[in-house]
Parts: structure tokens; C-alpha cells; sequence
């Protein structure tokens, strides 16, 4: 069974940690998703121009991950 973490709160913001440390050590985007998905995780890009972390492999949305990430 897997678990949805809430945007908000400390496990939420965890996750990001991990995510923006991830993003300052990788040297391009596909490095990191690579390395997100050594952990476990990869990121959806939605329609409307967000971008969701979720879970591999079920695909689980966890969190929207902060646009700063992403320029």
C-alpha cells in the first residue's frame, strides 16, 4: 500500500530537501531525474505547467515540487 505525503509538514519537506540537494550535485536535468530515481522517485510534468514528485514504480503523487528547481 502506498502512502501520500501531504505537501505540507516535515516529511513533505524532507522530501524537497532531498530533491534540491539532488538538483545542486546533478549537472543537467537528466542527471538528476536519474538520480531521483535511484531513490525512488520521479517527477511528472502536468499540463498546466507544474511538476509533481511520485513515487516509482506506482506512480503515487507525493508532492508539487518548487518551480525554483526548474530555471
Amino acid at each position: 500500500m502506498s502512502v501520500v505525503i501531504k505537501q505540507s509538514g516535515p516529511v513533505a519537506e524532507e522530501v524537497i530537501q532531498l530533491v534540491t540537494r539532488e538538483r545542486v550535485s546533478a549537472l543537467s536535468a537528466r542527471e538528476w531525474k536519474h538520480r531521483l530515481a535511484g531513490y525512488g522517485y520521479s517527477i511528472r510534468d502536468t499540463h498546466d505547467g507544474k511538476h509533481v514528485l511520485e513515487t516509482l514504480p506506482h506512480h503515487v503523487a507525493l508532492c508539487e515540487l518548487p518551480s525554483e528547481l526548474f530555471h
